[in-house]
């Protein structure tokens, strides 16, 4: 008689055991399809972004200046190319390259870029489209040897 009433408390356990595994199943599953959904969109690129896969690393060499004036800094404000390149680039501009007629808009250190602005450099850099992530620049300007006079 004790087996038969002893029965239903057991058949109750083992149902709630059952239910609570095929719940945790259901959300484990659940949530390892979350993850590989996110995963895949993170590492599918979309057709709209812009191609950002860096190129090698090579010497371009021009002048540094900023995005809105290029190679030809005002003359009516009465600054330096230096200073009309530094005032733009407090006013919100990027820092740029012009190499002829191409523009390359630099990503770099801000603070080495501030010390060659408006002067001739040589840049060793990785393009991105058409950004530059500079990774070392010289002053080409201090390194052209100065003529004494006679």
């Amino acid at each position: 008689m004790e087996l038969i009433a002893s029965l239903p408390k057991t058949t109750f356990w083992v149902g709630t055991i059952a239910l609570v595994s095929a719940i945790a199943c259901i959300l484990a599953l659940g949530i390892a399809a979350l993850g590989a959904i996110a995963g895949t969109a993170v590492a599918a690129p979309t057709p709209n972004q812009p191609d950002t896969e860096v190129g090698p690393q090579k010497s371009y060499d021009g002048m540094i200046t900023d995005t809105r004036c290029g190679a030809k800094h005002s003359s009516a404000i009465g600054k330096t190319a230096a200073d009309c390149t530094l005032a733009c680039i407090h006013g919100g501009e990027q820092f740029a390259l012009v190499d002829g007629e191409t523009v390359y808009s630099l990503e770099g250190e801000t603070v080495q870029l501030k010390r060659v602005a408006g002067q001739r450099v040589r840049i060793i850099g990785a393009l991105k489209g058409s950004k530059l992530s500079v990774i070392s620049i010289t002053s080409i300007t201090s390194l052209i040897p100065q003529r004494s006079r006679p």
